[in-house]
């Protein structure tokens, strides 16, 4: 099978090593001020609302006159700042500026109540904030508070100039951000990563993907998440590239700001890629059943050719259906943050797009995989990054067992939470990732599940929930599914599969909202894709729901909280 050598992203560092910065990685800002020398005219923030394009030289200068201002405000190296907000330019300032000035940075999730997001502040003794205006005046007062825009009331970002700030800029191991990663209630966990973290996984990642100083990254997903700030954010200033921010993650306007910001690089999860697909391929569909047959045949041999010779022959012959989606200009797709159907991984690079997926968690910086578009293995997650080690733990007969980690990437540990921290990280480095999977000779990853979602059915199998819905994501008359383990048999503790299932709008206006003739369906779809599982992996139960199931920010369904709903474990 055909391999590929690993890209040395890091080697302009030499250049750089011993003059403006020291050690093996430059820290997070150093890394900035290092691009700006290399490429000082591209462009490197671009918003919609308001219209706002800064070059690298242009934003440089805006992050270290408000690091000088926090600092003249009284911030300290290793005080903790929080940003709050939509995806934005002032966002991505005010992150960088924080780190700048020496402080710690703490972004947090736009959606979260006021308490909640108090709650996270206190434990992380945050001192201050950046938000937008409108989040602003229900927070403490005890908060010192500053605006993302313009604002009466509170000092605006833009309007900061505390001159050159003083403060050296931080690096190595000291800590550069705390990501909160689950829970609004209790006690937080609060991701410590250190600049190294950050640093070496936006480098190491790019042994496995080529990102350019010419592309624009597109930040739709919110970038409070480790995801988004590590795959587009950081990628994009370690290389020169531009980052587009989009708020909304509404199909129209995604397609509005694709073509606007001639976006090369398009990073986003398995749900949004998977209703693209699926709205091209209905409305190939409705061409009729001969056209239909013929353009997935030539699709066929596009993708064969292309994954045999590497010539892509699909970006030309369907450049007429990839322009539906907006994506004439995008070079790359990449996914991550859920399992991917193989059927949409294969179909977007039968269509002569460079698709790939990776692999990561938070505590990771989060990226640890990433498949390379010259040799990407459709059913795995990526391959491992160079400094970066994979063992699996207790392998069953199939060799999949828990993914444990070790490399430069990996996490210092929970913010004020050791017990949490020696739960997942062992004392020589190694992170427990709580995923089940195996590890091929050629380091490619293929995930089987999440341990702790686990359902153990009557003859003692382990299935694994997102096994089972992968295979039902490019059904258009589903709008989401949940698998959740339901107690069949109290004395022996055993578990049945249960699915919570809802029907999408269009689907429910196709039959009027008639909601026998909607339960009648989706328990044919079951049926249907029943047949194709093994006889233990079968669903048992089938829950109907028409109301949208809990999310993340990140749209993952909530799944202890969709279970506490419909009556599973």
């Amino acid at each position: 099978m055909k391999n590929v050598a690993y890209r040395d992203a890091w080697s302009f560092l030499d250049e750089y090593r011993g003059k403006d910065f020291q050690g093996m990685w430059p820290g997070v800002t150093e890394l900035f001020a290092i691009t700006v020398k290399r490429f000082p005219d591209n462009l490197c923030f671009h918003s919609f609302e308001p219209d706002r394009r800064l070059t690298y030289r242009e934003a440089w200068a805006i992050i270290e006159r408000v690091a000088a201002y926090l600092e003249r405000d009284g911030v300290k190296p290793g005080d903790k700042i929080a940003v709050i907000g939509h995806n934005s330019s002032e966002w991505a300032l005010a992150y960088f500026s924080i780190i700048r000035a020496g402080a710690i940075v703490v972004p947090l999730d736009n959606l979260l109540k006021d308490n909640e997001a108090e709650h996270f502040m206190e434990f992380g003794g945050v001192s201050r904030v950046f938000a937008d205006p409108e989040r602003l005046t229900g927070l403490s007062d005890a908060l010192v508070k500053y605006s993302l825009e313009d604002s009466d009331a509170y000092p605006s970002i833009m309007g900061m100039d505390g001159g050159v700030p003083s403060v050296k800029a931080s690096s190595g191991s000291e800590l550069a951000a705390i990501l909160f990663t689950s829970g609004t209630t209790g006690i937080p966990k609060g991701v410590m990563l250190t600049h190294d973290n950050l640093v070496s996984d936006c480098l190491l990642t790019q042994a496995n993907l080529d990102i350019r100083s010419t592309d624009r990254s597109y930040a739709i997903l919110p970038v409070h998440h480790a995801y988004t700030m590590e795959a587009v954010i950081y990628l994009a200033i370690s290389t020169g590239g531009a980052v587009v921010f989009g708020k909304k993650l509404a199909m129209t306007r995604i397609m509005k700001e694709l073509k606007e910001g001639e976006v090369t690089i398009l990073m986003a999860v398995p749900m949004l890629y998977n209703k693209m697909i699926g709205a091209l391929m209905n409305g190939v569909r409705k061409k009729g059943p001969v056209v239909y047959g013929l353009i997935r045949a030539m699709m066929g041999v596009s993708g064969f050719l292309k994954k045999i010779t590497g010539r892509n022959v699909g970006k030309k012959m369907f450049h007429f259906l990839s322009s539906q989606l907006s994506l004439d200009n995008v070079r790359i797709c990449i996914s991550g943050g859920g399992p991917l159907p193989a059927s949409t991984f294969r179909m977007f690079n039968e269509l002569g797009i460079d698709f790939v997926q990776g692999y990561g968690l938070t505590e990771a910086s989060p990226i640890t995989h990433v498949n390379p578009v010259e040799a990407y293995r459709i059913t795995s997650v990526g391959k491992k990054f160079p400094m970066e080690e994979v063992k699996i733990i207790d392998p069953d007969s199939d060799g999949n067992g828990v993914i444990c980690i070790k490399g430069p990437m990996v996490m210092k540990g929970y913010y004020n939470n050791e017990e949490a921290t020696r739960e997942v990280l062992s004392e020589d480095g190694w992170l427990n990732t709580g995923d089940v999977g195996h590890q091929d000779e050629d380091g490619y990853l293929y995930l089987t599940g999440r341990a702790k979602n686990v359902i153990v059915t009557e003859g003692g199998k382990n299935v694994f929930p997102e096994e089972i819905e992968d295979r039902y994501q490019l059904y258009s008359e589903i709008e989401q599914c949940c698998i959740i383990g339901f107690i069949k048999n109290k004395e022996r503790q055993a578990e049945g599969i249960q699915m919570i299932i809802v029907p999408s709008e269009d689907y429910m206006k196709s039959v009027g909202g008639d909601k026998a003739a909607a339960e009648k369906h989706m328990n044919e779809i079951v049926a249907e894709v029943n047949r194709t599982l093994q006889q233990y992996k079968r669903v048992e139960k089938v829950t109907v729901a028409y109301e949208a199931l809990p999310m993340t920010s990140t749209k993952k369904i909530k799944r202890k909280e969709a279970a506490a709903l419909y009556g599973g474990r």
